[in-house]
């Protein structure tokens, strides 16, 4: 994933394999460089946010939307978003909606509209069919995932549009990654119940007991805490789930990119609702379609 240098204030990322694609405009984006003073220096802060104003969200927005190219004649494209509810619900829209949609994920065949999507963590995914000219984006945390919101928007991308996953060109943005998305007994439990391959998506490790290596001696009497074993921390691997189910449909492995950018790790760059205690900003990946001459 490269960056795109600045139009105006925004500095949206991008793939190179996307970024070959003549009509398509698209981009991810950071939290550097904005109008917003909520969340630390000069942030760009996409998503109306309760710590953020109105002002400062559609002064950025607008940033974003020029930086990305998202505009004619000067006059920027209707951005259509959602109000996110991790769910797999896929609206396909042929004009901007006089209401909010519900939802989280939006498809496309239609150009000068602009699809985004908000994350802090979740992971973002653009589909691009180079050949029908069709766009999707997709919203997936661990529950949008688990009920195949990926897989489900490319079949909605067949269902409107005639869509192949031969013709499927994919990139998967920033989010929470494998080595830092710790969950719960019960997600994996899900996971397996759902997926053949859950196993290949899922690490553990130790907890670390600071107490226990410093005084082994102490955990081998019979008293308290006695000879128990240190719980296990499980962490899952969203990206590589996202990418699984991909390649389920038939997506050519070298039609798919991966961001290797973690949103905990790189909370310098990005918005982290786990690193930053939900308290934080809202990045988003847009799509669009430019009208061919």
């Amino acid at each position: 994933m490269r960056r795109k240098p600045p139009k105006n204030s925004a500095i949206p990322l991008q793939t190179d394999s996307l970024a070959k694609i003549p009509w398509l405009v698209h981009g991810f984006s950071t939290r550097l460089a904005g109008f917003s003073r909520a969340y630390g220096g000069d942030a760009l802060n996409l998503g109306f946010t309760k710590e953020d104003s109105r002002v400062a969200v559609e002064r950025n927005r607008a940033a974003f939307v020029h930086a990305v190219g998202a505009f004619d004649h000067g006059r920027p494209w209707p951005l259509v978003t959602l109000r996110q509810i991790h769910s797999s619900i896929i609206h396909c829209v042929s004009s901007e909606p006089s209401t909010q949609l519900a939802g989280d994920g939006l498809i496309t065949r239609t150009p000068g509209l602009l699809l985004g999507i908000q994350t802090a963590d979740c992971i973002p995914v653009i589909l691009v069919d180079r050949k029908t000219k069709a766009i999707g984006v997709f919203h997936a945390g661990w529950r949008g995932t688990l009920n195949r919101i990926v897989e489900k928007g490319a079949g909605e991308m067949r269902r409107w549009f005639g869509t192949m996953p031969r013709d499927i060109q994919a990139a998967i943005g920033p989010g929470i990654g494998g080595c830092c998305y710790e969950v719960g007994i019960e997600v994996r439990q899900d996971f397996n119940s759902q997926f053949a391959y859950a196993s290949a998506l899922f690490r553990e490790t130790l907890e670390s007991d600071p107490v226990r290596e410093k005084y082994p001696m102490l955990f081998l009497s019979a008293r308290a805490p006695g000879h128990t074993d240190l719980p296990k921390k499980i962490f899952l691997n969203l990206p590589e789930a996202n990418r699984r189910q991909l390649l389920s449909l038939g997506l050519p492995p070298r039609n798919i990119h991966v961001s290797s950018l973690c949103t905990v790790c790189r909370v310098d760059l990005l918005f982290s609702h786990r690193a930053e205690k939900a308290i934080t900003g809202r990045m988003m990946s847009v799509a669009g379609i430019r009208e061919q001459t």
